[in-house]
């Protein structure tokens, strides 16, 4: 301790936000999103130009986190307690579009998986609740194949739905009782100031 060294080193874009950040220290635990990289130098951009920018306004130019992985972000009341308080949840769901087959058949396709959501697990799991829950939940009897056709172009898992059976309502069964769909929470914890502190967005 016999000289002075930086408490902060510069940094040539938004990495907390950008590369978000996940872990517990000394008693305190941090859940930062991952944030598109255009869109936070664009915000700070702006916050530079107009340091009163309202949160609103703000939220045109980062509507939401933006995960490696894809999938949608449920918009709600939530995400914007998230990013004003640093605390909420985020729900992430999958990608996903119905498509119709020749004999009547209809298939749900997922092209992109929520974040940290293992597909070949996620795949066995929905395999295994077809054939223990075929008499409590009634949409996964529905389901008559499930296939991974994922290549090198790109991610695809189909789920294939019976003859007469309604595919938007077996996709929110999935959603509701799979890791199709996923509750994130958020605890923007860093060190502001010295001390560990819960900060909003901006």
């Amino acid at each position: 301790d016999s000289l002075k060294e930086p408490s902060l080193l510069p940094g040539r874009f938004p990495n907390l936000l950008v590369n978000g950040a996940n872990g517990i220290a000394v008693g305190f635990a941090t859940c930062i999103p991952t944030h598109n990289l255009g869109e936070t130098i664009d915000a700070c951009i702006a916050l530079m130009d107009n340091p009163d920018m309202s949160l609103e306004e703000l939220m045109e130019i980062i509507p939401a986190p933006d995960f490696p992985t894809g999938g949608y972000i449920v918009n709600n009341d939530e995400l914007k307690k998230a990013f004003e308080t640093g605390r909420g949840r985020i729900i992430n769901r999958a990608k996903t579009q119905i498509e119709p087959l020749r004999n009547g058949k209809s298939q749900i396709v997922i092209t992109e998986m929520p974040y940290q959501v293992n597909k070949a697990q996620m795949l066995a799991k929905i395999q295994q609740m077809c054939q223990e829950k075929k008499g409590t939940l009634k949409a996964f009897s529905q389901i008559s194949d499930i296939r991974d056709e994922s290549d090198r172009m790109g991610l695809r898992a189909v789920i294939e739905v019976k003859k007469d059976a309604d595919p938007a309502q077996v996709l929110n069964a999935l959603f509701k009782h799979t890791d199709m769909q996923q509750t994130i929470g958020v605890n923007m914890v860093v060190i502001a100031d010295g001390k560990p502190k819960c900060l909003g967005i901006i």
